[in-house]
């Protein structure tokens, strides 16, 4: 896998492209113009391992609070802008680290031109959005429908338009809903422009739904090295949108740190309940700061083999269960002492 090749493009403090870390992404769901309730969302993001977190800018409301939101976070903050050109150069004005737009909805040439010429003021980095569902008529004609190759033509267009306005300071984003799809565009782009690509699968649905089409479609593409920041779309708490994409960036090897859970799948041998054990690990480990892997098994037959390829793990028996840390047997404990002896072994170690 080889990202080196994109451009390295500045948001706020963070940097992506050119070899650097694939950063996360999200999106408030707040109401941009309640300060107070953004703010405190995209803290709780920040902290969770949120790198870059955008906002709607559905009314100049929201734009001007974009000024008192900035003054309350630490991640750079992106404007999300739909429909009025003004919107975004209010949204410059105020602070935003980064603009998105499709210029095809932000209306005549001169509009995007008034949006480049306030970033360009400020060297500040433009997202060029182009999604399936927003597929101009005339490509959806000449393509027979909606293609990957509609899409990386309608978005290369808008990057030409820019350019053509001696702009270059830009992130191209190709999203669509079909997984196969999406992925053949972003193979297809990657070999047609070297600007940043942000990846994600739009409107991927509900919690189940929404992490099953972003892993394997985000994975078809990380993997092939194409992408310098992702967002899972899901329908619910964006918390979970950030526990996802870390879960695949680590599962690719692309980010280090944060315990790994292990669990086996629970079979007739379980006699703990191991369902609501592996559960409460997961939440209990989720703010530790190692690089470590947690092993929760539910049975004498597997179980204390796979723990011993973990770091630390616990194997569930009859009513009780083994401790185990580097391949040794620490000691037994009675099943609802299990998390306890768990939390406890991980305080004074690592």
């Amino acid at each position: 896998m080889d990202r080196t090749h994109t451009k390295t493009i500045h948001i706020g403090d963070r940097v992506i492209g050119g070899g650097n870390p694939v950063l996360i992404q999200s999106m408030t769901n707040t109401k941009t113009e309640d300060v107070q309730a953004t703010a405190d969302q995209i803290n709780r993001l920040a902290a969770a391992g949120c790198d870059i977190i955008r906002c709607a800018v559905p009314n100049m409301e929201a734009a001007r609070a974009l000024k008192e939101i900035k003054k309350q976070i630490t991640i750079p903050l992106v404007a999300d802008i739909h429909f009025d050109y003004r919107l975004a150069i209010a949204s410059i004005e105020n602070g935003a680290d980064k603009i998105r737009i499709n210029p095809g909805n932000i209306g005549s040439r001169e509009r995007v031109k008034a949006v480049v010429d306030a970033a360009k003021e400020r060297n500040l980095p433009i997202r060029v959005g182009v999604n399936s569902g927003s597929l101009e008529k005339e490509l959806v004609e000449k393509y027979h429908g909606v293609t990957a190759e509609g899409i990386v033509e309608s978005a290369l267009d808008k990057v030409k338009m820019i350019e053509d306005m001696d702009y270059t300071n830009l992130v191209i984003s190709i999203k669509s809903s079909d997984v196969l799809m999406c992925a053949r565009a972003h193979e297809m782009i990657s070999q047609r422009t070297d600007y940043p690509l942000h990846v994600g699968i739009t409107e991927s649905g509900t919690l189940l739904s929404g992490n099953i089409k972003s892993a394997v479609g985000l994975g078809i593409i990380l993997y092939q090295g194409i992408g310098d920041t992702i967002r899972v779309s899901l329908t619910g708490d964006p918390l979970e949108e950030i526990k996802s994409a870390k879960l695949i960036l680590k599962t690719l090897g692309l980010r280090k740190g944060g315990v790994e859970v292990v669990s086996c799948p629970t079979c007739g041998r379980t006699q703990i309940d191991l369902i609501g054990l592996a559960n409460a690990v997961e939440d209990m480990v989720a703010d530790i700061p190692l690089d470590i892997k947690v092993a929760v098994m539910g049975c004498v037959v597997n179980g204390p083999g796979e723990a011993k390829e973990a770091d630390i793990g616990i194997a569930g028996g009859k009513g009780e269960g083994l401790l185990i840390k580097k391949g040794e047997v620490i000691k037994k404990v009675p099943e609802e002492k299990l998390l306890e002896a768990l939390r406890e072994e991980l305080g004074k170690s690592f």
